[in-house]
C-alpha cells in the first residue's frame, strides 16, 4: 500500500466555512483537452461608448440620464432582482413541499469609473480607494434601512461570467434575509467563535501564514491566498489581518492597503493568460441586522472560471452537480502560479 501524496493522489478537502467537502484530483491536470474553448474578445474598447448605458451622460433603458460623473457612480438597478414594496404575507409553516415567502430588498449598480475601457487592474490604486469608500457608504446607507439585514457587494467580470456590459461596474443586493451561502458561513463562524472565543479566520490565517504554501500576496493589513478548500482553478480570497467584521471598520491605511492588494491580485489574474481575466467576486462581512457579530471576519472571494488558458474554462457539471465540487489543479500549485505573475499589468510591459 503506497503512502498518501496530497500533490498526486485523489483526496477530499474540508471547507469549514460552509461545512462541505471538495474532491481534488491532481492527476487529471495532465489530461489533454478536447472540450469547449471560449471566444476571447481582444477588441480595444473606447474610453467612451455612446451606446453604453453606464457611460456618463448616456441614457439608460428606463430613460434616466447618467450624470457626468468623474469617479464612481451608484444608481438603483433598472432591472432589479429585488423590490422594495412591503407585501402582506402569512407564512404557512405547516406546508412541507411548497413553502414560499416574499423577499424584500434593494438592488444597486456601482460604476467603478467613467472610463468605459478600464477594469480594476488597470486603474490607479487611488481610484480603487474611491470605490472602497463608495462600498463603505452603500453598506452603511443600505444597512440602516430597517428591513435590510444583509448587504451583498459583488462584481461579475467578463461575458463568460454573464456580464452583459464591459463598462467597469459591480452590484449591490441588499435584502431582508441572509442568503443561503452567507447563512451557512455565519452558522459555522458562530460555532467556531463560541467554542474558541476568536474568529475562525484569525486561526486559519495564522496557520496559512505559517505554512506559506498558498499565499499569493501579503501587505501590512491584508493577505491574498488560495484557500485550502478552493473549488475554482484559480480561486482566491483576500482576508484582513486585523479582526474587523465589516468594511466600515477599516482605517484609512487599511483602505489604501486593500486597494493595493485588489489591484495587484487582479493584475496577476490578467497577466496569467494575458487577457482580461473573468471572475465573480464578492465581499463577505457582518450582517446588518442590528445584532453584534463578533464571529464575522472581513474577507473577499474571487471565483474565476479559467483553467488552462484564456479560452478553456472549468465547468461545474456532471459529478459536480450530482456529487460534490471537484478540481484538478491543486490549490498549492495555483497559488504558486499566481504568485509568480508580475504586479505590472501585461499591457504596460514594454
Amino acid at each position: 500500500m503506497k503512502n498518501f501524496d496530497i500533490n498526486e493522489d485523489p483526496h477530499r478537502r474540508y471547507n469549514p466555512l460552509i461545512n462541505e467537502w471538495v474532491l481534488v484530483s491532481p492527476h487529471r491536470s495532465k489530461r489533454p483537452w478536447q472540450g469547449q474553448n471560449e471566444t476571447v474578445t481582444s477588441d480595444a474598447l473606447p474610453e467612451y461608448d455612446p451606446t453604453c448605458y453606464l457611460c456618463p451622460g448616456n441614457v439608460r433603458a428606463n430613460g434616466m440620464v447618467n450624470p457626468d460623473y468623474e469617479n464612481s457612480f451608484v444608481f438603483e438597478n433598472d432591472f432589479a432582482a429585488l423590490k422594495q414594496e412591503e407585501i402582506a404575507f402569512e407564512d404557512n409553516k405547516k406546508e412541507t413541499f411548497f413553502r414560499a415567502k416574499p423577499e424584500r430588498g434593494i438592488s444597486r449598480v456601482v460604476c467603478f469609473s467613467p472610463k468605459h475601457n478600464l477594469t480594476l487592474p488597470e486603474m490607479p490604486a487611488t481610484a480603487i480607494e474611491n470605490i472602497i469608500h463608495t462600498w463603505q457608504k452603500e453598506y452603511t446607507d443600505l444597512g440602516n434601512v430597517d428591513y435590510i439585514n444583509h448587504v451583498q457587494i459583488f462584481e461579475n467580470k467578463g461575458s463568460v461570467m454573464g456580464c452583459s456590459n464591459p463598462h467597469p461596474h459591480g452590484q449591490i443586493w441588499a435584502q431582508s434575509s441572509l442568503p443561503t451561502e452567507v447563512e451557512k458561513t455565519q452558522n459555522n463562524l458562530k460555532t467556531y467563535f463560541e467554542k474558541h472565543n476568536k474568529t475562525l479566520f484569525q486561526d486559519y490565517l495564522n496557520e496559512e501564514m505559517k505554512l506559506d504554501e498558498r499565499i499569493v500576496i501579503e501587505n501590512d493589513h491584508f493577505v491574498a491566498l488560495v484557500p485550502f478548500w478552493a473549488i475554482w482553478p484559480y480561486e482566491t480570497m483576500i482576508v484582513s489581518k486585523r479582526n474587523v467584521s465589516k468594511i466600515t471598520d477599516f482605517t484609512e491605511t487599511e483602505v489604501t492597503d486593500f486597494a493595493v492588494i485588489l489591484k495587484q491580485l487582479t493584475t496577476k489574474y490578467d497577466n496569467l493568460f494575458e487577457t482580461s481575466f473573468p471572475y465573480s467576486s464578492g465581499i463577505h462581512q457582518s450582517p446588518t441586522d442590528g445584532e453584534l457579530h463578533p464571529e464575522w471576519h472581513f474577507h473577499m472571494h474571487f471565483y474565476p472560471p479559467l483553467l488552462r488558458s484564456a479560452t478553456v474554462k472549468k465547468f461545474m457539471v456532471g459529478y459536480e452537480m450530482m456529487g460534490e465540487s471537484q478540481r484538478d489543479i491543486t490549490p498549492e500549485k495555483s497559488a504558486a502560479v499566481l504568485r509568480e505573475q508580475s504586479n505590472v499589468h501585461y499591457k504596460n510591459k514594454s
